[in-house]
């Protein structure tokens, strides 16, 4: 058997915090597992066995993943730790004086039985449970387990009940809410517990658990359960999305909580999720908050949880980035219109006078009178017609442009591009010379870097014809010592004007997806340019990423422009020199750490605009590089003959390309001392430690 003092030495090796040995855990043999035990002042009374069969759990084999610690250990050492920890809820019981009485079971992520008491297996395990009922009608519960809260109450998880363990990871809890009396066992009652494994002393990390349980007291079957969304809609965007200290991840359980029940006394807005939820996503865009007023939460111990500065990566009016059409009962959102949840975003609105709203509203009774599903007209004031995004409305023929070809590619040649514009019936699309934009860009190296160096473009709006195709040649030749391959793309947009309903119509802005076309300048062929993000893995927090005024959409665009040599010097203040780097491993690191920064992050755009992203909240983890990026691309070494950065406004310039990437994010004067001094003119060691397969690789040091 290994022994404590090895598992710790193993343990320390790959970053794990250990204690001292006389505190750790006993090793597990047979016997321990075998035996059942009952804390020191817990119940020790018998209970008769579950009705329900407990389940037996297998040994089965478990692949971690490089974003896990786990990931790093040895055998020996997760044969000691016994990572992981799931929480299952058997079945639940009404005792004949109205207590619940859970049984739930507990074991690690190899299916085998954990000690809740931490003295069998390593960590002790906290558990707590919140019971409601549901209302299906309404689609939102109420708890049987409050608490007062000043002049208000509170959903909250039960106190004063006791514990019998059975055997290792086996046992059941009786509660210390009595139910009322009268309580109707018709209805689905929902059980949820929400645990956690403490192990961040032992093992670096703590893991967590929080199932849901539903059933009707009276044995029926159960014919309404909440189902509005999808935890995995959430983590989209979020990234394992955990409250109240990461014990709370199940969706379920949070409407159990926050539900119309519950009120925050000190600020006194409502923790309702039908309306909290809406506000916080509304955030800095709140009417509230734009007239002057903060949406804030008092939590736990007078924390303040201040949301006026939330700006959602996305068009709001787009309610099923949360609203999954999938979700058992995703038709609510659309069926059911409240002035709770209308009233969430529309917080100008005061009911009662009619401020606001066409007419007062008393109450919900003729909501949906008004404000049906869909409407007769794409802009009306159905629930789908309040929430149209004009850029998505089907009035707009759809604008797609393509490069078919690229001729006189060479040093100092002047290239000529060939492209078509259609709609998206496949129609030609024709008077180009009114587009608000067509702009033809090429990018590429020169000597000895693979990195782009400089762009070129052209106004491509009195382009020439060429059969079925349009042609356009560069305004400026390549330069006389380009090299490998060059790519070109385009911005094109138009403004059209729709009918959304009133007098004067809405002029909308229409682009088309950068086409990229590869062409080999002194290669022998055209080699396309390394994959580093993509556009999906953008879209899914943004949708639709469209920027610098609705006409870019390509990240293999992007990084024409943010290239490594490129600021923003041409246009940022004299007074407020020295530039800022735009490079698009600078600015995209730097801009997604936002409010996490130390440091003051300011760009200045077109004609002067200015960009600070020091309040931008990251809704995911930033450690998840995969978020974005694909390919193990964020992995080091990077490729031979990437370009040093211009940064004078990070502590040295120029910058070399993976110290570039990593100083976006630890911006602190340590580390950039440690990305100096492990670098020299002819490149960086940033490989040697954290190379993929080393101690501190990449995904090591960001696993969680």
């Amino acid at each position: 058997m290994l022994t404590i003092t090895k598992t710790l030495a193993i343990l320390a090796t790959v970053g794990v915090t250990t204690v001292p040995i006389e505190n750790a855990p006993a090793p597990i043999g047979d016997t321990a597992m075998a035996k059942a035990h009952v804390t020191a002042g817990e119940s020790s009374q018998p209970r008769r066995p579950s009705r329900r069969m407990a389940p037996s759990h297998g040994v089965r084999e478990v692949q971690y993943k490089k974003s896990q610690k786990e990931f790093y250990w040895t055998d020996e050492a997760k044969s000691w730790a016994r990572p992981g920890f799931t929480l299952e809820i058997v079945g639940v019981e009404i005792s004949e004086d109205g207590y619940p009485v859970v049984e739930v079971m507990y074991y690690d992520d190899l299916g085998q039985p954990l000690d809740r008491n931490g003295i069998e297996t390593p960590g002790t395990i906290d558990i707590s449970f919140v019971f409601a009922w549901y209302d299906g009608d309404l689609n939102q519960y109420t708890a049987y387990t409050v608490r007062p809260a000043g002049d208000y109450e509170q959903a909250t998880s039960d106190s004063g009940g006791t514990w019998e363990d059975v055997s290792i990871g086996h046992s059941f809890y009786t509660f210390g809410t009595q139910l009322p009396g009268d309580y109707d066992m018709t209805k689905t009652h929902t059980m949820y517990a929400y645990a956690r494994r403490n192990t961040a002393d032992l093992l670096g990390k703590d893991y967590y658990s929080d199932p849901t349980y539903d059933f009707r007291p009276d044995g029926g079957d159960v014919t309404a359960e909440w189902g509005s969304m999808f935890e995995a809609t959430c983590n989209a965007c979020h990234y394992d999305l955990a409250l109240h200290g990461s014990r709370r991840r199940a969706l379920k359980g949070c409407m159990m909580c926050h539900n119309p029940q519950s009120t925050d006394p000190e600020s006194g807005n409502t923790v309702n999720m039908k309306e909290m939820g809406h506000k916080i996503h509304m955030g800095a865009n709140l009417p509230s908050v734009q007239a002057g007023n903060p949406y804030f939460i008092v939590g736990y111990r007078g924390s303040i949880h201040d949301y006026s500065e939330v700006h959602f990566p996305q068009d709001i009016r787009n309610c099923t980035t949360c609203h999954d059409e999938d979700a058992p009962e995703a038709y609510r959102h659309m069926a059911n219109p409240s002035r709770v949840a209308c009233g969430s975003c529309h917080d100008n609105i005061d009911w009662e006078t009619g401020e606001g709203h066409p007419v007062p509203q008393l109450d919900d009774s003729l909501c949906s009178a008004c404000h049906v599903p869909e409407g007769e007209y794409e802009f009306d004031i159905s629930v789908a017609g309040g929430h149209t995004i004009p850029t998505k409305s089907t009035q707009l023929a759809g604008l797609n442009m393509d490069i078919t070809d690229v001729t006189n590619v060479a040093p100092g040649a002047t290239p000529t591009v060939y492209f078509t514009l259609t709609n998206d019936d496949g129609s030609p699309v024709t008077a180009i010379s009114s587009l608000r934009t067509l702009t033809v860009r090429a990018a590429g190296p020169q000597g000895q870097t693979i990195d782009y160096t400089i762009d070129l473009s052209a106004d491509a709006r009195e382009a020439g014809t060429s059969g079925d195709e349009y042609m356009v040649t560069l305004e400026e030749p390549l330069p006389e010592d380009a090299t490998g391959t060059w790519t070109f793309s385009a911005d094109v947009r138009r403004t059209t004007m729709i009918d959304d309903l009133s007098f004067e119509g809405l002029e909308v802005t229409e682009g088309a997806f950068n086409p990229i076309f590869f062409a080999a300048v002194t290669d022998a062929e055209a080699e396309p340019r390394r994959q580093i993000v993509s556009m999906e893995k953008c879209n899914t927090c943004h949708d639709v990423l469209a920027l610098h005024g609705g006409q870019r959409f390509n990240t293999q665009e992007c990084v024409m422009c943010h290239r490594p040599n490129a600021t923003d010097e041409e246009v940022r203040p004299e007074e407020e020199l020295p530039p800022e780097a735009i490079d698009f491993k600078w600015l995209i690191h730097r801009l997604h750490k936002g409010h996490e920064l130390t440091v003051d992050f300011t760009v200045y755009g077109y004609r002067g605009s200015v960009h600070n992203y020091n309040h931008l909240y990251f809704p995911g983890d930033l450690r998840v590089c995969e978020t974005c990026h694909v390919n193990d691309s964020y992995n080091v070494p990077l490729p031979a003959g990437l370009m040093e950065v211009t940064n004078e406004r990070n502590y040295y310039t120029p910058t070399q390309p993976a110290a570039t990437a990593c100083l976006a994010c630890h911006e602190t004067v340590d580390a950039a001392a440690h990305a100096y001094t492990q670098t020299a003119p002819f490149g960086e060691s940033c490989g040697a430690c954290h190379g993929e397969g080393s101690t501190y690789s990449v995904d090591a040091v960001h696993a969680r």
